[in-house]
């Protein structure tokens, strides 16, 4: 009996940043892989991006990397899937990756909890000004107690407005029962009438959201949709003494409108988590404003 050499193909993956140790060796370990990693903690400038992807079977990436038709191109025909390191997926051209019928995967779940704690994290904050009662003490601004000093807005008896009541809103809204919030308002594409049952929010229109919260909290997906419906129009409908806190994507908001609301007194504060572009240039204006926050970056008026 003739025995047959069973030739295993070996898989080519790309990965366009550092990662963990872990995650390499999950690779190494689920087949016969060649891994060609961009082993830096900086993002991938196009060029190499190019290169490194061509003829690539796998191709592993993050949300800083744009996977357009041009990086498809380079990848040539043999590219099987793509995996990306993140909860969203706007930055992959998914009508063209459709087309070309690879696979896709992504982590939508596994930052759920650690970004809905940063959510409220940033929104105690900024309400509270917390950074800004540091720079005060820093700079010897505090010199003895004074009653109207540094005050700022309380979560017990308010109204919170969540636009976008997704995996990540729910969870914020979980953590900000316990605050003693008089109301929960929410929006987005449809009402989740079993969900708004156990948090006991009401579904309602951007508009009533934007005048009505205390605290407009932001965690909805990029869509055509959802792209810069926070402008002008609705901080202009918001309280003058309202925070906005954004940890969705920075281009669902108009930073110009933003920037416009804060300087003229239409709300009180913004606390922002993600911002367009990322990182925002050191000359941008509204990080010359005490009351807006980037990660720890924060404005009041």
């Amino acid at each position: 009996m003739r025995l047959s050499a069973v030739v295993r193909q070996v898989m080519k993956v790309f990965v366009t940043r550092r990662i963990p140790a872990e995650g390499l060796a999950v690779l190494a370990q689920a087949g016969d892989c060649s891994i060609q990693q961009w082993d830096s903690d900086e993002p991938i400038p196009q060029s190499e991006l190019l290169q490194g992807v061509a003829g690539k079977d796998g191709l592993l990436c993050l949300l800083s990397d744009q996977i357009d038709k041009k990086v498809l191109d380079a990848a040539g025909q043999s590219l099987k899937v793509i995996s990306t390191l993140s909860v969203g997926y706007d930055h992959l051209a998914i009508a063209e990756i459709k087309k070309r019928e690879i696979r896709v995967g992504y982590t939508p779940d596994i930052l759920t909890d650690a970004t809905a704690e940063l959510t409220v994290a940033l929104l105690l904050a900024t309400s509270r000004r917390l950074p800004e009662s540091v720079e005060e003490v820093k700079k010897g601004g505090w010199t003895t107690w004074k009653p109207l000093w540094m005050c700022g807005y309380g979560l017990s008896g308010s109204t919170i407005g969540i636009i976008g009541l997704g995996r990540i809103g729910q969870a914020v809204a979980q953590r900000l029962k316990p605050f003693g919030i008089k109301k929960l308002l929410y929006t987005g594409r449809h009402s989740k009438p079993e969900i708004a049952v156990e948090l006991k929010g009401e579904f309602v229109s951007l508009a009533k959201l934007a005048a009505e919260s205390d605290f407009v909290i932001v965690t909805c997906s990029l869509t055509p949709d959802t792209q810069g419906i926070c402008n002008r129009d609705f901080f202009c409908k918001m309280k003058k003494t309202a925070v906005f806190i954004n940890t969705s994507r920075g281009a669902v908001v108009n930073q110009d409108d933003l920037y416009e609301a804060l300087v003229n007194g239409h709300i009180a504060a913004a606390g922002l988590d993600v911002t367009t572009p990322e990182p925002l240039p050191t000359d941008n204006p509204l990080l010359s404003l005490k009351n807006c926050g980037k990660y720890t970056l924060f404005i009041h008026r």
